[in-house]
């Protein structure tokens, strides 16, 4: 089982982690998710969690204290301090493969202008972003990670076969997906799918995946080690579709 401290000084967001495939794997205790309010960590009797920027500057900025305090209320030896920032490493389905083997993560979702720098000298193990764009926050990126993570734990989806075929799992896009009726407003589902013969079905569906990421995501050819077939197949779909 993995377990999810986030700390966040709005809580409510995450009652969203609740529903669905992640609610069923905290039943079945594949997963714990738990939500830290930043602001129980507060001295101050309003429970202030900012102040102002020393050196002047626009907005508000996270005070070291009640991080400090949430994190140590919920650090064990074996957990990875995560913090959710534009400035962190790209988050990607490999990153989520390696943080889905650990047993603890916490995650600090950050708020204002930013964090004391001091939180990330003394506290925070990895940064992560979830692209080059700026939120209002760290929570909905907080949910991403996590949906992303569980996803990985064992028989949180059921069946292991249903994370391997996702996009990105093998590094390229995912194959198009039909399911009943066969015929709907004259757009049929391809006949091999309805074939039985599952040796052509994985062949289609193969090239399929490889021609979506070839039109959609070519970068990703970068990074992938294909095998011998998946080499012959793509250079077939470079001839037909005239692309060097």
């Amino acid at each position: 089982m993995i377990k999810f401290d986030i700390l966040t000084i709005f809580p409510e967001i995450f009652n969203a982690l609740d529903e669905s495939i992640l609610k069923k794997a905290q039943e079945q205790e594949l997963i714990n998710i738990e939500v830290t309010n930043i602001r129980d960590y507060s001295l101050d009797k309003h429970c202030n969690v900012d102040d102002y920027p020393y050196g002047g500057g626009a907005g508000m900025v996270m005070k070291p204290g009640p991080i400090f305090r949430a994190v140590e209320a919920v650090q064990t030896d074996k957990a990875k301090v995560l913090f959710m920032s534009p400035q962190g490493k790209t988050f990607d389905q490999e990153m989520a493969k390696k943080l889905a083997t650990k047993e603890h993560l916490i995650i600090l979702c950050g708020r204002y202008e930013g964090i004391d720098e001091r939180i990330r000298q003394e506290l925070i193990d990895e940064e992560v972003s979830i692209g080059d764009y700026v939120l209002t926050g760290g929570e909905f990126p907080a949910m991403v990670l996590v949906d992303a993570i569980a996803r990985m734990v064992p028989s949180v989806l059921g069946t292991k076969a249903s994370a391997i075929e996702d996009s990105f799992y093998n590094g390229i896009l995912d194959y198009p997906h039909y399911t009943r009726p066969s015929v709907f407003r004259s757009l049929e589902v391809p006949k091999v799918l309805l074939s039985g013969n599952h040796q052509k079905i994985a062949q289609w569906r193969k090239k399929k995946s490889l021609k979506r990421t070839l039109l959609r995501r070519p970068d990703l050819f970068k990074n992938v080690e294909l095998t011998e077939g998946e080499r012959s197949i793509l250079n077939e779909l470079k001839d037909e579709l005239e692309i060097e």
